[in-house]
């Protein structure tokens, strides 16, 4: 897909450089990282409200900025439709006064027509004449993107616009607005830290960590296939582990880990075969890991693979899981301080394996569920 937008940007500050390169296409692109990595800064030098030391933008073939050729293009002429504030409205103003801040210079009769269409394509028409006071948040959303929608812009920006909402209202929001982003077939750039919000709103993520993109990928790929360890701390992952090399082939890796040899799928898409006895990094999803139940038997080996022992030392309650944190009955130095796994495990079968009782499990985890980290 041709990219629509291409940054190449460098800023610097007291204390933090912001040098990213990344490109934008079609849908929602995400900046996802943690607060201070420079995701806001990008989008303010996006909209032209900071200028960059050095770098390049470019939209739709036109040159915003190009530090070599002297180019800057005035924010007000950049045809962005920045939200920065949430979705925070001025107070004494109405919904339909808000929606045409941006028109433009029109003629009276095109400045109403163009306020209308865009009232009438939110949703917004019965509501044109309530104040920010009288308005769910859901309105308030639709309010806020009408104003910057109405100045028909080439580029949406928000930054954090859902921050300021509790989860169940983010979760409404979340899909209205990836909802009528896409309905209105505008590119937009969105920040965020919060790595639920990025996945279900963007179609690429581009992960930052200390003024840099280190990774870019289609949301769904980010997920299952973390491109290094770096990326998969920014996201927040559990149980990103540390082995050593047994043996590795295009589809399969050995590990050496805590006394154990784990075997695991290796990646033919990355073609990552590194040599033995190379320290490795890897993940494996606390809900993936199977707790074993007794009095069955030895394991059937076809389901269960990976097969370790171990106690657990802690747990906490998140109401319909437990998230369980495993120390291995191998001797060594538990890998994540007083623990080595952390499994999680529904609250029924909490129950019934009546694990509060019963401390000491056997478990397994699936070569698929181990995924290897390139270095």
């Amino acid at each position: 897909m041709t990219p629509r937008l291409s940054v190449q940007i460098t800023r610097r500050l007291p204390g933090f450089t912001l040098d990213v390169a990344w490109t934008a296409s079609d849908g929602i692109t995400a900046l996802f990282g943690r607060s201070f990595a420079g995701k806001t800064l990008t989008l303010q030098c996006l909209a032209g409200s900071i200028e960059p030391d050095a770098g390049r933008i470019v939209l739709d073939d036109r040159v915003l900025f190009d530090a070599a050729a002297g180019v800057s293009v005035p924010r007000e002429r950049r045809r962005l439709g920045c939200v920065f504030d949430g979705y925070a409205l001025p107070p004494a103003m109405t919904v339909g006064e808000h929606v045409g801040l941006e028109v433009g210079d029109r003629p009276a009769p095109d400045r109403a027509r163009r306020v209308a269409e865009v009232l009438a394509r939110l949703e917004l028409t019965d509501l044109a004449h309530r104040y920010p006071s009288e308005l769910s948040a859901a309105e308030r959303q639709r309010a806020a993107l009408g104003r910057v929608l109405a100045g028909d812009p080439a580029l949406l920006l928000l930054d954090e616009p859902l921050a300021a909402f509790d989860s169940a209202l983010r979760h409404a929001l979340r899909d209205e607005l990836r909802q009528i982003v896409s309905a209105w077939g505008i590119p937009a750039v969105v920040a965020t830290h919060d790595f639920t919000e990025a996945y279900r709103l963007a179609d690429r993520v581009v992960v930052y960590e200390g003024g840099r993109a280190i990774h870019t990928a289609a949301s769904p790929e980010l997920l299952w296939r973390a491109a290094s360890e770096a990326v998969a701390r920014v996201m927040g992952l559990r149980n990103v582990l540390h082995g050593v090399v047994v043996g590795a082939m295009p589809d399969r890796i050995q590990i050496r880990w805590r006394g154990h040899t784990l075997e695991a799928v290796n990646s033919p898409a990355r073609s990552y075969v590194p040599t033995a006895e190379s320290p490795v990094a890897f993940f494996i999803r606390p809900e993936y890991v199977r707790l074993v139940r007794k009095k069955t038997g030895v394991p059937d080996a076809a389901h269960h693979m990976n097969l370790m022992r171990g106690t657990v030392v802690g747990e906490t309650d998140f109401g319909t899981v437990w998230s369980l944190r495993l120390r291995l009955d191998t001797p060594g130095v538990p890998a994540q301080g007083e623990f080595d796994l952390e499994v999680e495990v529904p609250r029924l079968v909490y129950e019934i394996l009546e694990i509060e009782r019963d401390r000491h499990w056997e478990f397994s985890i699936h070569r698929g569920s181990i995924h290897v980290l390139p270095a």
